[in-house]
């Protein structure tokens, strides 16, 4: 059985992981086992960095320079940096605190995008000290680093961020490319495109020109009209200035994720195809590309496993007290209609649970009404000790956790399953003890405002 679960792919390997996690005690019912567990499946990473490697290249002519930095924002967790850095991906950084992580992980600052709506002098200083490429967000940042371009040479490649203001996707607040969102300079507003190019011309080392119009809601259209419209401007501004100063195009990321099943789509050769038909010229090798994809690597290959607690019935609706809620899940929590997940029931085993289907909501542990993760979910009837699963959370769920209750960070565990089918931990991050949840909260300062 085992083996023949292994040959069905990511479900195959989740099943047996669900099952191996019980046995080898990190996850379970009983009082010295942990309640909570989070999983990633590094051979579905590993799987999903080549799909992205392999779309551009099949595409592109052979010697284009191109740089996959995927967005920390998504994962921020170094031995995940660290995987994808093996897997030949780099890092897109949004602060001081991810550009940390980044260079933990050992990515090296040539592989290191800087993106931030409100850097500091500070960090424009570091990253340009270190060689880490920059995209300004503005024209104020603009003058920032007029200043300190001026104040001795860089290896960072700059750039400018504009918004091609191209419209909203189905989730307003992860639309970035809406008439007036925050991020870059609006492309379509009166004399924008006329001061870009002036910038441009007025500063010999901009040399990239960067976009990031897609998230999760937005169609490969919308995008790819982005992606349309940076290329155009970056022809507008190297036939002005009458060289080729724009030499690197940074496309962003935002691929939509499917959270309603295993499948995933769309696919990155899906994207390139979408970009190859509404602007061609992108992939005739004449610009270097930088991609920053998040959620797209991740999404589909992190696991929550959750102890049921109790079971009740109220109001004539069964509910399942368990342990992942909107620490793990606060986009679903607090806005279940555009972030649903899959509930996957298990037996207090790790074995996939039948049985004839009951509506049921499924709650967290937290200490207000609306913390559940699914209602009227048709499953089978949950009993205490069982356990669920969450999966497609491997980016921004349980990596980006929400301190509320003061719930503690649960414990992150990479899996590999060899040929012969056995389940191989590795631990990427521990779970938060007591201790540092109260020196955290300011615990050695107790005395501090008496």
């Amino acid at each position: 059985m085992a083996a023949e679960m292994h040959e069905q792919g990511a479900a195959g390997r989740r099943d047996l992981a669900v099952r191996a996690a019980v046995e080898q005690g990190l996850v379970g019912g009983a009082d010295d086992v942990p309640p909570l567990v989070c999983l990633l499946d590094t051979a579905g990473i590993r799987a999903s960095a080549a799909a992205l490697t392999d779309a551009f290249a099949a595409a592109l002519p052979p010697g284009t320079p191109v740089l996959h930095a995927f967005a920390v924002k998504a994962c921020p967790l170094v031995p995940v940096l660290r995987l994808l850095a093996d897997a030949g991906i780099g890092c897109e950084v949004a602060g001081p605190g991810e550009l940390a992580l980044a260079r933990a992980a050992g990515v090296p600052a040539g592989r290191t995008v800087l993106d931030s709506p409100a850097k500091t002098v500070a960090e424009l200083r570091e990253a340009l000290a270190l060689g880490v490429a920059v995209n300004a967000d503005n024209l104020q940042e603009l003058e920032r680093l007029d200043a300190l371009v001026g104040a001795g040479p860089t290896r960072s490649p700059i750039g400018v961020r504009i918004n091609p203001q191209t419209g909203a996707g189905a989730i307003d607040a992860l639309s970035t490319a809406t008439a007036t969102s925050k991020f870059g300079i609006a492309l379509r507003d009166p004399g924008a495109r006329a001061r870009l190019v002036r910038a441009y011309a007025d500063r010999p080392w901009l040399t990239r020109l960067h976009i990031h119009s897609g998230s999760q809601g937005v169609s490969l259209s919308l995008i790819a009209e982005g992606v349309r419209d940076l290329h155009a401007l970056a022809e507008e501004i190297n036939a002005a200035v009458g060289r080729r100063q724009v030499d690197t195009l940074d496309i962003g990321g935002g691929l939509p994720v499917n959270f309603a099943s295993d499948e995933e789509s769309p696919t990155y050769a899906q994207y390139v195809g979408a970009l190859r038909e509404a602007v061609p010229a992108l992939f005739d090798g004449g610009y270097g590309l930088v991609t920053e994809f998040g959620r797209s690597l991740l999404a589909k290959h992190g696991l929550v496993l959750a102890r049921v607690e109790y079971t009740k019935t109220t109001g004539a609706r069964p509910i399942a007290l368990t342990h992942a809620g909107v620490q793990l899940a606060t986009r679903t929590v607090y806005a279940p209609a555009q972030w649903p997940l899959r509930i996957l029931p298990y037996d207090a085993k790790g074995a996939p649970k039948d049985g004839d289907p009951v509506p049921q909501d499924v709650a967290g542990p937290a200490c207000f009404a609306g913390d559940l993760l699914a209602t009227a979910r048709e499953l089978p009837p949950l009993a205490p000790g069982d356990l669920i699963g969450v999966p497609d959370t491997g980016a921004y769920f349980f990596t980006a956790h929400y301190g509320y209750n003061s719930l503690p960070r649960p414990a992150v565990h990479g899996f590999t399953v060899t040929p012969q089918a056995r389940v191989r931990f590795a631990e990427v991050r521990p779970a938060q003890s007591l201790t540092e949840i109260v020196a955290e909260s300011g615990g050695p300062l107790r005395d501090a405002l008496l």
